[in-house]
C-alpha cells in the first residue's frame, strides 16, 4: 500500500517553525532581513565604522512584522543578531581606549574574528531564511523577544 506524496511530511530540519507556512514572499522579506545587514555595514562603514549594520534588519522587521509572521521571528533574529555584534565591537572599542592603545593588541584580532563570523553567519542565515527555514545565529542575545 503506497503513501500518496500529499500525506507525507518532509523531515524536520530541528529548527522551530512559525505557525503556519512561510509563502516565499515572506521568504525573500526574511531574507533580506539578513542581508540588510550587510547593505546597512557597507553603507555606514566609512562613516562610522560600520554601526549600521542593525538598521536594515530594524527597518524591515518594524515594516513587516504585522503582516508576516515568519518575517518577524527572522527580522527580530536578525536585529538581536547584529544588535550583539554591534556590542561586542563596542566593549572592544572602549576596551582599547580605556588602556591607551595596548588593548589593540586583543582588539584587533578579535575584531577579525568576529567581522568574519558575522559575515559567514549572515549569508547562512540569508539562505536558510529564502528556504523558509527558520535560522537561529549562535551566541546571540535575545533582547528583542
Amino acid at each position: 500500500m503506497s503513501v500518496p506524496p500529499e500525506s507525507v511530511t518532509p523531515p524536520s530540519s530541528g529548527a522551530p517553525q512559525p505557525a503556519g507556512l512561510a509563502t516565499p514572499e515572506e521568504h525573500q522579506w526574511a531574507m533580506f532581513a539578513h542581508l540588510s545587514a550587510l547593505v546597512g555595514a557597507l553603507l555606514t562603514g566609512a562613516l562610522g565604522g560600520g554601526w549600521g549594520c542593525f538598521i536594515g534588519p530594524l527597518v524591515i522587521w518594524l515594516v513587516k512584522k504585522d503582516t508576516m509572521p515568519f518575517v518577524n521571528d527572522q527580522g527580530k533574529e536578525a536585529l538581536n543578531f547584529n544588535i550583539t555584534v554591534a556590542m561586542v565591537f563596542v566593549i572592544l572599542a572602549l576596551f582599547s581606549i580605556m588602556t591607551l592603545g595596548i588593548g589593540l593588541l586583543i582588539a584587533i584580532p578579535l575584531w577579525v574574528v568576529v567581522g568574519v563570523a558575522w559575515l559567514v553567519f549572515t549569508i547562512i542565515a540569508a539562505i536558510k531564511a529564502n528556504e523558509g527555514v527558520a535560522y537561529r545565529y549562535p551566541f546571540t542575545l535575545r533582547l528583542i523577544k
